[in-house]
């Protein structure tokens, strides 16, 4: 997913285009034409890209530690 933000009077739209995830080179060329309007000076900012990894074995994002997980750091033992 390639997202992006266009202004227009002053005004931030957050604009996403989807591809598939086997064309990464379509996405990369869709963002350098995004970045050479930027260049020129067009109302075009924060062109980044985001994805997915579908074989992730645990869910995205951070969260506190089950409480049966005892880590310690090794040196401290």
């Amino acid at each position: 997913m390639v997202y992006w933000t266009e202004i227009t009077n002053e005004a931030r739209t957050p604009c996403q285009e989807l591809f598939s995830q086997s064309d990464l080179r379509a996405a990369l060329a869709f963002m350098e034409k995004l970045r050479q309007k930027q260049r020129a000076g067009e109302g075009v900012c924060f062109v980044v890209m985001s994805s997915e990894n579908p074989d992730s074995v645990g869910h995205a994002g951070a969260a506190d530690p089950h409480p049966d997980y005892k880590w310690m750091k090794r040196r401290k033992q």
